[in-house]
């Protein structure tokens, strides 16, 4: 009897330490879901971008990526971010794809322009550059540094 008591303390104790285990986890993941205002955003490529991915201003993180879709009329990757929304961007914002390094992942980069015009919710960032293939760029200075032997 005594036995089957402290199993059953001890499975209890286990159930909470996971329970608040995954609380903390969901809590400092953003999880929970991002409040501010949703905008979208064209790329030509986005690759190693995730949904949950950062979006920094400044290198300060001000948002995430909620959301990836293909338009199937322009072959384009329309990206929707969400940004904290005590941040004002202006409408002349651009957005870039930019890498953490060389195995890092991506994020989108903000630099804010200087109109007086502030974007609002479902706004579109029109001035967008994609990522880019680093092991493209790699593997082309690499072959073509190769063939400059023609003497």
């Amino acid at each position: 009897m005594q036995s089957s008591v402290i199993e059953t303390l001890t499975g209890a104790a286990v159930v909470a330490i996971a329970a608040a285990f995954l609380f903390f986890a969901y809590s400092s993941t953003d999880a929970a879901g991002a409040s501010g205002y949703d905008l979208t955003i064209d790329f030509d490529r986005v690759d190693g971008l995730e949904r949950g991915a950062d979006v920094r201003l400044s290198g300060i993180k001000v948002g995430s990526v909620t959301g990836q879709e293909l338009d199937k009329e322009t072959y384009v990757a329309r990206i929707t971010i969400t940004v904290d929304p005590s941040v004002g961007l202006p409408e002349d914002t651009s957005a870039k794809i930019t890498s953490e390094g060389l195995l890092g992942g991506a994020y989108v980069s903000l630099t804010p322009g200087g109109s007086e015009e502030m974007l609002v919710e479902g706004d579109e960032i029109q001035f967008a550059q994609g990522s880019v293939d680093l092991i493209g760029l790699v593997s082309q200075a690499v072959f073509s540094a190769g063939g400059s032997d023609n003497e």
